[in-house]
Formats: structure tokens, C-alpha cells, sequence
């Protein structure tokens, strides 16, 4: 929590003051009544003594003064609330590697499957865009809120050669700097990258990609995709079949995501897999947002004012 008024808060000193000045008012007022009377004799008089619960009522007004000190102060939260609007790019390597089948039925139909799934729990208004980089990046489909274009965007993904994982980030933040909210403003953007290597090949690198898509404020959020134990098989002329170990670099993808400033996250397997894109369906579906709380904290103080004075009234015939 935070202030806007700070210095307001200096008035919570002047509290533990007043509740000095009561407890001394009501030793000097038991001190005083035993000169007129004997205190022995009180209980002859009066059926129970209050005790305690004399105590309540000013007890809940310095409670309802410390709220209105801490109202006067403008406190201010953060707090967790749903996007209305938003834009996601999917960006998905279709390199050769992402036919290793480690991840059954193979990373890219992995990556397929759980990408859809996504699609289909994300809020209707949002516009979802699919890019596709193998030896070079392209739009599979432009942002849109068509879900069925977005599927068949998706399921038309077919592997090539090369990551151009660069070019990749870069379209994607053009892409999404072309998007326009209702009101004509830049809807908040947010690129899901998910790979299974470094870069080889493309014109960009990857850096540069991620320090433009900072600048855009547009986090780029990539998943590293495979096991160490991938491999694909490549037929050879003559019939013979090479098998080339395909394991998972994490490097270029971490940097992309440490630069830009969104999140790395791995994926071993096709449950893991959707296990991520729920947890960034969370994250891009909500913003925080700072909130001033005044208006509780003097609401609090008004009813515990009301509060206290009732019990005074019906207990003591008093207000306090």
C-alpha cells in the first residue's frame, strides 16, 4: 500500500496521546469518587459494574480516528483486475527440429494442440495472431477475433528449415503496433514465442528483436520446448536415414525474454505444455492497476463512529 499524503499519517502520533489523557481522566475520576463515598459499599448499590465494557466505546472511536487519519492520507493498493482488451501474437517455430517426437505426438503438434486450447480460453474480445518462423518469419494470421481463423491458422502449421527466431519477435511487435483498441489507442500486446533452439538464420537478431519489442512495451513470453533426448531422422540418398540430436537451447530464448521483459518458461511435455499457457492466459488476461482506498477507509470511520456512539447511548446513556 502506498500514500499520496504521507505526511497525513503524522496524526496517528496524536492517538496513543489521547488515550493517555482518558486513562489518566478515569483514574482521577475513581480517585475523586472515593472522596465522596465508600467504594466497598458500591456493590449495594448498583447490581454489576460495567467493567470492561466501558472501555469499548472509545476503544472503537480510536479506531474510527485512526481510519480517518490514514483516509486523509489517500492510500493507494495495487490490485489485480480483468483486461477488457488485449492483443496476443503467437509465434511458433516450425523449424525441422520441432518434428522430434520426444514430445508425443511431436513438439509441433504439441505446441499445436496446446496453442489451440489456449485460443479457445482467452477472453472473445481479445485478437490473437499467429506467426510462423522457420528459415524466414511470416504471418500465418493477422490479429484477429475470428477464432476460426486462428485455428486454421494453427492447424496449417507445417515444419521447414532454419530459426529465424529474430525475425520472428520482430513481426510480431509490427504486427501488434498496427492494432487499435476502441478508443484508438494501442490495445495492450504481449508475444508468446515458443521454440526449441537458438537462431539459425534470419535477418534480425534476437536481441535487437527484443530491445524493439520493449521499446513497444510488448513482453515477449517464450517457451522452451523438448528433452534432452529429441532427435529427428533425415533420409539420405541411398536410402540411408542420419539421426541428428536435437536437444533444447534455452540461451537465446531466456536473453529474449530478459530483454524484453516478459518470462521464460520449459516445457518437457505436452501436460507441461498446456500447464504453461495457462499460467500466461492468467498473466496477459488481467493488469494491475494502483487504486485509491479513501473512500473505504472514511466509510470504515463513519460506521464505527455510529458504531460506538450507539453502544454508548444504550449502555451509559452517553456518547463517548
Amino acid at each position: 500500500m502506498s500514500f499520496d499524503q504521507p505526511l497525513a499519517l503524522l496524526g496517528l502520533i496524536a492517538l496513543p496521546l489521547l488515550l493517555a489523557l482518558y486513562v489518566t481522566r478515569e483514574r482521577r475520576r475513581t480517585r475523586f469518587a472515593a472522596r465522596w463515598g465508600t467504594p466497598a459499599l458500591l456493590p449495594n448499590l448498583v447490581d454489576r459494574a460495567p467493567g470492561l465494557r466501558r472501555h469499548l466505546p472509545i476503544a472503537i472511536l480510536a479506531v474510527a480516528l485512526a481510519s480517518l487519519v490514514v483516509g486523509v492520507a489517500r492510500p493507494r493498493a495495487t490490485i489485480t483486475e480483468p483486461r477488457e482488451e488485449a492483443t496476443v501474437l503467437l509465434a511458433i517455430d516450425v523449424s525441422r527440429s520441432m518434428t522430434a517426437t520426444d514430445i508425443l505426438p511431436s513438439r509441433l503438434a504439441a505446441a499445436q494442440i496446446a496453442a489451440s486450447r489456449f485460443v479457445d480460453k482467452v477472453p472473445k474480445k481479445y485478437r490473437i495472431g499467429v506467426v510462423s518462423f522457420a528459415t524466414r518469419a511470416q504471418v500465418a494470421v493477422a490479429p484477429t477475433d475470428d477464432r476460426n481463423l486462428v485455428h486454421a491458422a494453427i492447424a496449417a502449421l507445417r515444419p521447414g528449415e532454419g530459426t529465424a527466431i529474430g525475425d520472428a519477435v520482430m513481426l510480431s511487435a509490427r504486427l501488434g503496433q498496427r492494432e487499435r483498441s476502441s478508443d484508438g489507442t494501442v490495445p495492450p500486446t504481449s508475444v508468446l514465442l515458443i521454440s526449441d533452439g537458438a537462431r539459425d538464420g534470419g535477418q534480425t537478431a534476437p536481441q535487437v528483436a527484443a530491445r524493439h519489442a520493449r521499446e513497444q512495451h510488448m513482453p515477449v513470453y517464450t517457451i522452451l520446448l523438448g528433452t534432452p533426448n529429441g532427435v529427428v531422422r533425415h533420409t539420405l540418398p541411398g536410402g540411408y536415414t542420419e539421426i541428428i540430436r536435437v536437444p533444447p537451447s534455452p540461451t537465446t530464448l531466456q536473453q529474449i525474454a530478459q530483454t524484453s521483459g516478459g518470462q521464460f518458461f520449459t516445457a518437457s511435455n505436452d501436460q507441461r505444455l498446456s500447464q504453461v499457457y495457462d499460467q500466461l492466459r492468467s498473466r496477459i488476461g488481467h493488469k494491475r492497476v494502483s487504486r485509491e482506498l479513501t473512500d473505504f477507509f472514511a466509510g470504515g470511520a463513519a460506521l464505527l463512529m455510529l458504531g460506538g456512539g450507539t453502544l454508548s447511548a444504550l449502555w451509559f446513556r452517553r456518547v463517548p
